[in-house]
């Protein structure tokens, strides 16, 4: 009685701070995405530099980190990142890295908030048409199905969008490609050479690969713009305050996934993708469809069933792992004891 009242409190606060780690993620990415699309739409701020946008975020999140790993100390650098290493694994992935969030902020000058997070449930049919293809994952024919469903419910939302623009859903479907690419690289790369990285270390290593991929594409494509026109001067309070929000984005995703799991993520995606729906619809008055709303409850209901799936394999595994432990302890036991008897019995005859 004792026992089990002094694990209920443990539950609890476990469960509340998961809640807790999810609710920050929740926040801190819903204001990221509203503040860089009030940044680069035409009819708000006016300021429809993606590129430069994301290298602002880039050099921020590079030079805070590289205060707090090498003047603060707060975190040490991990051993096995060598040049080999760095060159084969963070280089890719910071280069994918820096397309996805130049394609995505770039959608947000020609697509509404609503239906970019629409077309962002795309992101589960990617990641498994590129685990597939790169033999990380085998193909299931019912997963397959359940990946055309929701293909089918993101594009019947676009059919019913009213603001339609055939190069934002190009620029957005880009970004949802390598950003899948990336998940999917993390997984094999990072993980097959044994290196874990934290927030902190994750950004000191992504963030100046990053800033550097983007730097060519700004210098020919933004700094011309920029240097003919007074958009070159900065509101330090505006990007200052969004670059922070990036800033502690970054270290969100990374707590959320560290104390949770990146199932849980994906949860709470969903929930986010909802409110922004609704605050795009009510609050910046963007026109959301009954087909709209149609097209992504059918593509919900699928990234639903992918995440029971990948929670009925989690929990099996678990079960698997839990089952071969015991094995193995059994086992453990019974040689003990036989080598206890054959003792005793060595003993009886001398």
């Amino acid at each position: 009685m004792g026992k089990g009242a002094s694990l209920q409190p443990n539950i609890i606060k476990k469960i509340l701070l998961s809640y807790t780690y999810v609710a920050i993620w929740i926040f801190l990415s819903f204001s990221v995405i509203v503040y860089n699309k009030y940044i680069l739409d035409k009819k708000m701020f006016n300021w429809p530099f993606p590129i430069s946008l994301t290298m602002i975020h880039m050099a921020f999140c590079s030079s805070l980190a590289f205060l707090l790993v090498h003047v603060f100390r707060i975190v040490e650098l991990p051993s096995s990142m060598t040049r080999e290493v760095y060159i084969s694994s963070v280089v890719p992935i910071g280069a994918l890295y820096s397309l996805s969030l130049w394609f995505s902020n770039s959608a947000y000058i020609y697509l509404s908030v609503s239906f970019i997070q629409m077309l962002k449930a795309l992101m589960p049919v990617a990641v498994y048409s590129i685990s597939v293809g790169l033999k990380k994952e085998q193909f299931k024919s019912n997963t397959m199905a359940n990946m055309l469903s929701i293909s089918v419910g993101v594009a019947i939302a676009a059919y019913g969008e009213a603001r339609f623009d055939s190069w934002g859903v190009a620029l957005q479907l880009g970004a949802v490609a390598f950003e899948a690419t990336r998940l999917v690289l993390i997984q094999i790369l990072l993980t097959s050479k044994g290196i874990t990285l934290n927030p902190i270390t994750s950004l000191y290593y992504v963030a100046p690969c990053c800033f550097l991929f983007l730097f060519v594409p700004w210098v020919l494509v933004e700094f011309p713009v920029l240097r003919q026109t007074s958009s070159f001067r900065l509101d330090f309070v505006i990007f200052g305050t969004n670059s922070v929000c990036a800033f502690a984005l970054n270290l969100a995703v990374f707590l959320l996934i560290g104390k949770t799991s990146a199932l849980t993520m994906n949860v709470a995606g969903v929930v986010k993708d909802w409110l922004l729906i609704a605050f795009s619809w009510s609050v910046i008055k963007d026109t959301v469809t009954v087909v709209n709303l149609v097209g992504y409850g059918i593509a919900f209901l699928g990234v639903a069933y992918y995440n029971h799936l990948k929670l009925q394999a989690m929990k099996a595994k678990e079960a698997q792992k839990k089952s071969t432990q015991a094995d193995e302890e059994a086992g453990r036991l019974l040689e003990e004891r036989e080598g206890d008897g054959l003792g005793r019995k060595s003993e009886a005859q001398a």
